[in-house]
């Protein structure tokens, strides 16, 4: 058998080229994901940045901790607590304490960085930062700035106010800042969570348990940190393993992807092969060969195939892995030392991943293989028949019942599951399946269906292009799983994601009834002061908020955090914010309550809840109301009393009877300009508010679609020049009867074109099933959003497959006509 499958393989080497380059090509891609995560597990510790200098950190409790009965659970608190006084003082026994403070600084204009960040002078030592131009900042209005975007004498303007540039510092590379006095950073950032400390790391952890026995308020939870553990004193420490997650769920999604992409393309391509060579397995019958030879034959081609292809996508993917990683990290997807490491077990995955692969697809066409009887080498017509086999039929049906029984649980269950990256990505796939193998079963009234009018226009091309696509099941079929695989994935992925987005933004529109918005700049809030002069315009209603959190633990052992708004005065807040309630109102919000959203687990309107505020207070606080959940952005609103030292960083302005906006439009501005505030419309400001696509699931998405047009590509071609040489008997009779080569490539273009239109077709109906489910999780959430579904991305994907298609087939054609003049001449 093995002698047969290579000569097979030598004589019909176009038929598998489409498969080799397939799982080629999907071999090389789990190489690289393999590559790719192996690598990112093996990442560097990140080592001090800002206090690298530092003897001695110690930071204000900045960690929610909860004992459960399956352990201690952690969260990040969302204001971590200063250093208490009492400590502080018992510090400054043991060596000299610098406090320090961040808070940005914006740059009005094109000049300069755009996350500058301020910090007092005393801090640059710990870095430790140098000046190589100028000197250090005396004066509240002086100050020290890093890198060259500026020198020495320069005056820059910022929303801190115009600033002198006395001295310049090389970068370091973590941050552009801008170094203050003492005194003017402690008036910008009043609140210091943590400080340097020059004392023996010994004397200042005893200092600390000192003062927990002695039981001074707020040392319980104060951490000093030294050696490695000082970078939890930088800011955002955790941010490489942020990016590397995401860097792992975009490779996973890929490869998850291509293998599923994959398994298409070579069951796909074998089992065309095996419909076009029934004639050859019934001579082989003939001749004696067993149902078991014939199948062992077909997996012996595939485990051929398979060897070949997987140990050259290995090979690829070695030489495109490090290529990858230097675009990953500079599109901003990973960070900058990401490099790929040396490791052999992504090699041995995606060698047997591959293999695995190509017997899998090659599996059902063995078995029809093994079925094929003596009587099909005497078989001269070429209409398909029993294409529908009971088992694709129970396999087809049971995938299709199964995504729809899914879809119905979790529409009863938890309709926001649906609205998850991993659910929108992973259920279209489950549809594809079922739907591509029950498309034997609609490819005729399909054809039927989209030939109707050209059938019955002059001249013979649309019927011919109808009777021969639709006698021609197996070939229309092979060429429009491809097709399906490829619309259906644009459609349901990009649609997906188009469909949350405006969902969101619908979310922010219909919240906001203020007419104006003014927002502090990023990181900071509106002091007092700030808001007293936002009070005192005429003709403005202002309702203050800030942005804070609460923990909740769920079923005893989930320490859940949400996002909250801290509201100055209820009443206020009803006058500009439109909050989708299910119960409860508004107005009843006091300091001893709370508005949650459904998805809590506890959401009766006068039940009684246990939360942490942001600062890590225990409360209990009652139900004031509780909103739909929406797409998960319904957070929970507090007052401000229980979100103590959370700056106001918004404040939305309703205008009073008979206000003039212009005019309140221009008060805000001028309350706010000082210190550089923003005043928006209330629509300006949802339109700014309402949440896009991340870079990451964007680049995630358009190499999962590349993939997957890359493989419908190759499966296409393949199968298209494999079909139109198998039809040279075709083409001689149409020549016979008196077509011209004109007439016949036109007749093949059109044959073409419906078989993509087929695929198209079936994929768009994929897409809308998986759209109308997230449509109706959108309804039971009290989403006001329709689904969206991305037209130009469809429309270009089908387009470019109906091209790949027409291409193929009329290459393949015009090559067999040619070679029959040369034949005829002869």
């Amino acid at each position: 058998m093995l002698t047969t499958a290579l000569h097979t393989l030598r004589t019909r080497r176009l038929a598998f080229t489409g498969s080799f380059i397939a799982l080629a090509l999907g071999a090389a891609l789990l190489t690289v994901m393999g590559l790719a995560l192996a690598s990112s597990l093996d990442a560097p510790k990140r080592a001090p940045e800002r206090f690298a200098a530092a003897p001695v950190v110690v930071r204000g409790q900045d960690t929610l901790r909860v004992q459960t009965p399956s352990g201690e659970r952690t969260k990040e608190l969302a204001r971590p607590r200063p250093v208490p006084d009492a400590l502080t003082a018992r510090f400054k026994d043991l060596g000299p304490v610098v406090e320090d403070r961040s808070f940005p600084v914006h740059v009005r204009g094109d000049r300069g960085p755009g996350d500058l960040v301020g910090h007092p002078w005393s801090t640059a030592a710990f870095a430790p930062y140098r000046i190589d131009a100028g000197r250090a900042p005396r004066a509240s209005d002086e100050v020290v700035v890093t890198g060259g975007w500026a020198a020495p004498g320069d005056r820059v303007r910022t929303d801190r106010g115009t600033l002198r540039v006395v001295g310049t510092v090389p970068g370091l590379g973590f941050e552009d800042a801008v170094f203050f006095t003492d005194e003017r950073a402690t008036a910008v950032a009043p609140v210091s969570v943590q400080l340097a400390v020059d004392a023996e790391v010994s004397a200042v952890r005893e200092a600390v348990r000192d003062a927990v026995r002695d039981s001074v308020p707020g040392s319980a939870g104060v951490r000093v940190l030294a050696g490695d553990d000082r970078r939890y004193a930088d800011a955002d420490p955790d941010r490489d393993r942020e990016a590397l997650t995401a860097l792992n769920a975009l490779f996973g999604t890929a490869g998850g992807v291509s293998a599923f992409v994959s398994v298409f393309v070579v069951a796909s391509t074998f089992a065309f092969a095996v419909a076009q060579r029934r004639r050859e397995f019934g001579l082989l019958r003939t001749a004696g060969a067993t149902p078991g030879q014939l199948r062992r034959t077909v997996l012996a081609e595939a485990l051929a195939v398979g060897v070949l292809a997987s140990a050259t996508g290995c090979l690829l993917g070695a030489y495109a892995a490090p290529h990858l990683a230097a675009q990953v990290v500079e599109e901003g997807l990973a960070p900058a030392w990401f490099t790929i490491g040396e490791h052999t077990w992504p090699y041995h995955m995606a060698f047997w991943t591959g293999l695995a692969v190509a017997l899998s697809g090659a599996t059902a066409a063995a078995w029809r293989a093994g079925r094929t009887g003596p009587v099909e080498a005497l078989r001269e017509a070429s209409v398909d028949t029993g294409t529908m086999t009971r088992g694709r039929w129970v396999c087809g049906a049971g995938l299709l019942l199964t995504a729809l029984v899914t879809l119905v649980l979790a529409l009863s269950g938890d309709p926001g599951d649906l609205l998850h990256r991993k659910t929108y990505v992973t259920r279209p796939m489950l549809l594809i399946a079922a739907v591509a193998l029950l498309a034997p079963a609609v490819v005729r009234p399909s054809v039927r269906l989209l030939t109707w009018l050209p059938a019955r226009l002059p001249g013979a091309t649309g019927l011919l292009a109808r009777e021969n696509t639709a006698a021609g099941v197996r070939r229309t079929s092979a060429v429009a799983a491809p097709v399906l695989v490829t619309v259906a994935l644009a459609g349901s992925l990009l649609g997906a994601v188009a469909t949350l987005d405006e969902a969101k933004a619908a979310e922010v529109r219909e919240r906001t009834a203020a007419a104006f918005v003014v927002t502090a700049p990023s990181g900071t809030g509106f002091d007092a002061a700030t808001v007293d002069r936002l009070r005192a315009v005429p003709g403005a209603e202002v309702s203050p908020t800030s942005s804070t959190a609460v923990y909740a633990l769920e079923d005893g052992v989930a320490l859940i955090r949400s996002d909250a708004r801290a509201v100055a005065d209820p009443e206020a807040l009803t006058a500009t914010t439109r909050l989708p309630l299910a119960a409860g109102r508004v107005s009843d919000l006091d300091d001893r309550s709370i508005v949650v959203n459904e998805e809590w687990a506890e959401h009766t309107v006068g039940r009684s809840v246990r939360i942490w505020l942001g600062d890590g207070t225990r409360k209990t606080l009652r139900i004031a109301a509780v909103m739909h959940t929406g797409t998960g952005d319904n957070g929970v609103y507090v007052t401000a009393a229980n979100a103590v030292g959370a700056p106001v960083d918004r404040v939305d302005v309703a205008l009073a009877d008979g206000a003039d906006p212009a005019a309140v439009a221009a008060g805000l501005r001028g309350a706010v300009t000082p210190v550089g505030g923003r005043v928006a419309s209330g629509d300006e400001w949802a339109a700014a508010a309402s949440p896009g696509a991340r870079g990451t699931t964007r680049a995630g998405l358009f190499l999962v679609l590349g993939i997957a047009l890359l493989y419908t590509g190759i499966s296409v071609v393949n199968t298209m020049l494999t079909a139109t040489s198998d039809r040279v008997r075709d083409l001689t009779v149409l020549r016979l009867t008196g077509a011209t080569d004109r007439q016949v490539l036109r007749l093949l273009a059109v044959e073409s074109l419906t078989v993509t239109a087929v695929g198209a077709l079936l994929g768009l109906l994929v897409a809308g099933l998986n759209l109308a489910g997230m449509a109706a999780a959108l309804h039971l959430l009290a989403v006001p959003a329709a689904p969206v579904l991305p037209w130009t991305a469809v429309t270009t994907t089908a387009a470019t497959c109906a091209a790949l298609t027409t291409a193929a087939s009329l290459t393949s054609a015009t090559l067999l006509l040619r070679r029959r003049r040369a034949v005829a001449r002869e």
